[in-house]
């Protein structure tokens, strides 16, 4: 289920206001592009995810490292909030190379997100030939992808480990989805969110997952004998059901 390279566009946010304007936007602080890999995402004004990407500065521009099925819509939400700012954006041809096998090259970043999702390099032509299970580390570290954990217009950042994966900064002000973002930090515990669990075979991604006959969840990414499951924390407590297939919370 890891998108291969082919499946990133990189966006270059070009103009005298770039930092500025996406400053306003996006859950991160875009000042941290100037010295790495920046993990970030643009959410609608009620909170809930559009896109997630990477940014980095690059020269006169910083580009957006994202999944290709989000970049069109991602492309039409920047330049809505445009309006009469000094900002272009433009596709590039930029390609993006990852690995976690090999030691990074000379110019490669590390993921933000975790240590274990090892560096990512970009310019043209650029070819995967690492033997990295994708699955295998989103999994066991609980770590969400475009498109399959994170739902546009569904999902809610906090629930699926946004503030673990340094992908939100609280203290550097307003950004779209803001209000219903802090509200959510602050409260005392969440009652939803992704978790670990034990199955008992494949089931399909996206599959419903009920305890005792009850909506508890769905079940995602899966690795061996593990997967990732969006959960009603209430409801997750025993042996719970994906289209025939036992699924159990992990412990700890």
């Amino acid at each position: 289920m890891e998108k291969h390279k082919s499946d990133r566009v990189i966006l270059a946010v070009c103009g005298a206001d770039r930092v500025k304007f996406l400053q306003g936007l996006v859950t991160n602080d875009v000042t941290g592009a100037q010295t790495g890999l920046l993990y970030a995402a643009l959410l609608t004004p009620q909170g809930k995810y559009l896109a997630d990407f990477f940014l980095f500065s690059e020269g006169d521009s910083i580009l957006i490292d994202v999944d290709s099925g989000l970049a069109d819509g991602l492309v039409a939400r920047l330049n809505m909030y445009r309006l009469r700012a000094d900002v272009r954006i433009e596709k590039t041809d930029i390609q993006v190379r990852r690995a976690t096998t090999t030691p990074a090259p000379t110019g490669a970043l590390p993921d933000p997100r975790h240590p274990a999702l090892g560096w990512r390099q970009y310019g043209p032509q650029m070819t995967n030939a690492d033997s990295t299970d994708w699955d295998a580390i989103h999994v066991a570290h609980l770590i969400p992808q475009s498109g399959i954990e994170l739902i546009p217009n569904d999902t809610f950042i906090l629930e699926v480990g946004f503030e673990r994966l340094n992908g939100v900064d609280f203290s550097k002000g307003c950004y779209v989805g803001q209000e219903v973002t802090a509200r959510m930090k602050h409260k005392t515990e969440l009652k939803k969110g992704l978790a670990r669990v034990n199955i008992g075979g494949p089931a399909p991604v996206g599959a419903e997952i009920t305890a005792d006959g009850k909506p508890a969840g769905r079940l995602f990414t899966q690795s061996g004998n593990q997967g990732i499951a969006y959960l009603r924390f209430e409801r997750a407590t025993g042996d719970m059901d994906a289209q025939g297939t036992r699924v159990t919370r992990c412990k700890g």
